[in-house]
């Protein structure tokens, strides 16, 4: 569908590159095609003597706004104001089309937020260990694009936030360059979890700035004060 149709509709490209962060990733990796049917349930197994394989390949864009210090001061936002389009139509070649509102209350006692057009569903996860709650517009729902054949989801403020910080994630980050040139120069990267017990798996990856040179030999893991080694 390319630019047509879909959710690639709204990649307009003055917009994406002109946001505070944007990243792009392709990722492929064999997936073994081994089945054993059991009883009425169909187990998908992986082992060594794998005969069949298939390619999965995932594309990922990720684009992050920041109106508030761009000299709007709102958190308000909708998907003209990011992108200066709106969803026209889904993309008939694709199996689904959805677009997913984190819509989680800051304070559980009172909704500050909402949306608008009214979601298709509302869909509930743990995600580290915190229950989110997420607003979704199925493209695919006939019911979507009766009223209108432009989708534009925006959220807003039910009244105007208080001066408190927002609330640190339970998995956060800060990176910084140190040094200079190839003798001195160094990346550290802090990684923070503030969960009150749970540990997870971190999977890190670097962009090297291009008058950086890294070497694995002088990686260094420290954790709470102890060097740690990773796996």
């Amino acid at each position: 569908c390319s630019l047509q149709a879909g959710l690639a509709v709204l990649l307009k490209a003055e917009r994406l590159f002109h946001s505070s962060y944007h990243s792009q990733a392709v990722h492929i990796r064999p997936i073994c095609r081994v089945s054993v049917i059991r009883a009425t349930c169909l187990f998908l197994v992986q082992d060594a003597s794998c005969l069949a394989m298939s390619w999965e390949l995932r594309q990922t864009l990720t684009v992050v706004f920041d109106f508030f210090s761009s000299g709007q001061g709102k958190k308000d936002w909708s998907l003209f104001k990011m992108f200066s389009r709106t969803l026209t139509d889904t993309c008939p070649l694709a199996s689904q089309s959805k677009v997913y509102v984190d819509i989680s209350p800051k304070n559980k006692e009172k909704e500050l937020l909402e949306v608008s057009p009214p979601p298709t569903s509302v869909h509930e996860a743990i995600v580290q260990g915190d229950k989110k709650t997420y607003a979704v517009y199925d493209l695919l729902s006939p019911s979507l694009f009766n009223t209108s054949r432009s989708l534009n989801v925006q959220l807003k403020w039910k009244r105007p936030q208080d001066s408190s910080e927002m609330p640190i994630p339970t998995l956060h980050a800060q990176r910084y360059v140190g040094g200079y040139g190839l003798q001195t120069g160094e990346i550290c990267t802090l990684i923070y979890n503030t969960h009150p017990y749970r540990a997870f798996p971190v999977i890190l990856l670097e962009t090297v700035p291009w008058y950086l040179r890294l070497y694995v030999h002088t990686l260094t893991i420290i954790t709470k004060g102890k060097e740690n080694k990773p796996s």
